[in-house]
């Protein structure tokens, strides 16, 4: 998210609004605040560390991250912009 009115920070979330929707909301019929909570909860969890996504050639969010990671070396990050994450 590189800051306030950028298309491309728009685009991202849209995106992972919509697969919360179409892959948990309405797939689910909660019953309350509680029960959505939880369940979108679990949601994102699967979202980032078991769902594959085709952005990163079939491996995780989290896979990725951490790969991307280790290659810095300590004390760095990496660079998280989409485009630094196309392999």
């Amino acid at each position: 998210m590189d800051g306030r009115g950028r298309f491309l920070d728009n685009i991202f979330i849209e995106s992972l609004w919509r697969s919360l929707k179409y892959e948990c909301i309405y797939l689910h019929a909660f019953s309350g605040g509680r029960e959505a909570r939880q369940g979108i909860g679990d949601w994102m969890v699967f979202y980032n560390y078991r769902r594959p996504h085709a952005a990163h050639g079939g491996a995780t969010p989290v896979r990725v991250y951490r790969e991307r990671l280790s290659a810095c070396g300590p004390g760095l990050r990496p660079a998280l912009h989409p485009t630094a994450l196309v392999a």
